[in-house]
């Protein structure tokens, strides 16, 4: 079955996606000007399916007899992905988008191989799902740089 691995890479896996739903609610919140519009909408869109995210990664630790972090247990690791002093820089948020979605790509690359090691199919089967996910929002966010870019 598992092991102390999967089980930690699950927890980091949780966290990130908690902190996440945190910073997405807050930048589509503060954000400002009408070329935020679009960044907004799409990350109150992510808000929702990271929130999901969670939710499934916590079954899962259940299921290993395992328990979702708590409050206390929170470590803060997205420093990049922060609201900006200028509520209108775009980019600082996208470039913070990019740096969440490629820590979590990794996250979830790693729980497949340690899942995989562990003849756990049902993490890594999860952790594919969720790797697939956070590729397409990866996808959408470097769309939006791109447009910045071409400015």
């Amino acid at each position: 079955m598992s092991n102390d691995r999967v089980v930690d890479l699950l927890k980091q896996a949780y966290n990130d996606e908690i902190e996440t739903v945190m910073n997405y609610q807050t930048l589509s919140i503060v954000l400002d000007g009408i070329h935020a519009e679009e960044i907004k909408e799409s990350l109150k869109a992510d808000v929702q399916e990271e929130l999901g995210h969670a939710e499934q990664l916590g079954q899962r630790l259940k299921q290993l007899d395992a328990r979702p972090p708590g409050s206390e247990e929170f470590v803060a690791r997205q420093a990049t992905l922060q609201p900006p002093e200028n509520t209108t820089d775009v980019v600082a948020v996208i470039d913070g988008v990019l740096d969440a979605e490629d820590d979590a790509i990794e996250t979830y690359r790693e729980l497949v191989d340690a899942a995989a090691e562990a003849n756990d199919p049902v993490s890594e089967d999860l952790a594919v799902t969720l790797l697939a996910d956070e590729e397409a929002h990866r996808t959408e966010f470097r769309g939006f740089k791109k447009e910045y870019q071409d400015d």
